[in-house]
């Protein structure tokens, strides 16, 4: 039983005693024509702005005037080791260790750059399983895996389907497909947190399931990190990535982050691309040194870091380890629990929250499914400045992040909802 209650008087409460009530004034939120915040639900796509953001561009730009090439050695962060910077403060966020962690790139060239490493088919060892409802990019990188390797895609990609009826993935059917075909399955490449339903998966157990079998483990984080903890070290995945601009705050299209675990630390003789920036920092610039693979996940980098993009990400992850992943994820569980109250006290036969109601096997992300309308739903909702996500046929996706959404948006948010519904 749940102490959560109706009311606006409830969720003025909760505000004025939530601790961290007040980091929701170290963002940007975006207004309306009469200065009123909007409701703003989509942080699982792109997250606000934290303030601290253009200080730390600026900086980055001041030191490039000031300096120019001689920013790498003489900025007030040297360019030179800036991802550096980051790499303690994500791996906290991930539960991974230092080693392992590197932001480069972004989500889908990572996840081909790791599948170099850790896609190694045979002629009777070369399937891959995914979820059926994994985010497209995550099956046409897969697809194009196969498909460059000489395999039919079609042929080669096992899909883990919820049951008929269901909308969750169920742990023994991954088990099933596992005993049936694990001798010709090399690799299992899972949402960590399916961007459809907010299905959180226990990645320790897919990871032991498919270690059984022989088989390398990758985790999309792309709608996990910075929502829940996925202890990452500890699951023992063989690798991972993210994107860092949905609820890692970080900008539209900014860099991403990869894991691999320490097991493979210092393997030199995993297959890889190359490029100087993974090349030994000690001979890196003596320029005519035989390749040198650095240990860690720092040995999958190509090219020298864009320190603009990585300042964005600096100033979020500065925020994160002011406020740490355990008291964000107390309040995400309180925070969303109570939208999924108010939602389930709508008492409409036309909704239904086809997220799992265990706290533990979700985010901050709840997927409403309603029947009886179309998008039009959605458009009424933005028209009200009330933005979410559609997906395509009947859902909103909504995700009241605990950084900077707040117990009266949640009550707002459904107010206005159950005003739009009762229209129809």
């Amino acid at each position: 039983m749940s102490d959560y209650k109706l009311g606006l008087d409830y969720a003025l409460t909760q505000d004025k005693n939530d601790k961290l009530a007040s980091y929701r004034n170290q963002f940007h939120i975006p207004k309306d024509k009469d200065g009123n915040d909007w409701l703003y639900f989509t942080g699982n796509s792109l997250g606000l702005q934290p303030k601290i953001t253009q200080t730390y561009l600026q900086q980055e730009l001041d030191d490039w005037a000031n300096f120019g090439v001689e920013g790498h050695f003489e900025a007030k962060n040297p360019w030179l080791h800036y991802h550096e910077f980051l790499t303690e403060s994500m791996a906290k966020i991930v539960g991974a260790k230092p080693i392992e962690v590197v932001i480069m790139n972004t989500l889908t060239t990572n996840l081909h750059l790791l599948m170099v490493s850790f896609y190694q088919p045979t002629k009777t060892n070369y399937k891959i399983v995914i979820e059926s409802d994994a985010f497209p990019s995550d099956k046409y990188a897969v697809e194009s895996q196969l498909k460059f390797h000489g395999f039919d895609a079609q042929d080669g990609l096992i899909l883990w389907k919820p049951r008929a009826g269901e909308d969750l993935l169920r742990i023994e059917d991954l088990e099933t497909i596992l005993e049936e075909q694990g001798d010709e399955i090399a690799l299992l490449l899972i949402g960590g947190v399916n961007y459809y339903t907010g299905q959180f998966l226990d990645l320790k157990k897919i990871a032991t399931l498919g270690h059984a079998k022989g088989c390398m483990v990758g985790i999309d984080l792309a709608h996990g990190a910075g929502n829940i903890q996925p202890n990452l070290h500890e699951s023992n995945v063989d690798f991972a990535a993210w994107c860092t601009y949905k609820y890692l705050n970080s900008g539209p299209g900014s860099l991403g982050g990869v894991f691999v675990h320490e097991k493979h630390a210092h393997n030199k003789d995993l297959k890889r691309f190359s490029g100087w920036w993974n090349h030994n920092k000690e001979t890196r610039f003596n320029m005519r040194q035989p390749f040198d693979v650095l240990a860690g996940a720092e040995g999958w980098q190509l090219s020298n870091p864009p320190i603009l993009s990585m300042a964005a990400i600096r100033a979020s992850l500065d925020l994160f380890n002011e406020v740490g992943m355990d008291a964000l994820l107390t309040k995400s569980k309180k925070l969303t629990g109570y939208f999924e109250f108010l939602i389930r006290n709508l008492d409409n036969d036309s909704i239904k929250i086809i997220t799992p109601s265990d706290p533990n096997e979700r985010g901050c992300q709840l997927s409403i499914q309603v029947t009886s309308t179309d998008k039009n739903l959605h458009k009424k909702l933005t028209e009200a400045h009330i933005i979410t996500d559609w997906r395509e046929p009947d859902v909103i996706r909504c995700a009241p992040v605990p950084l900077y959404n707040s117990f009266q948006d949640v009550y707002l948010m459904v107010k206005k909802l159950k005003e739009i519904l009762n229209e129809n």
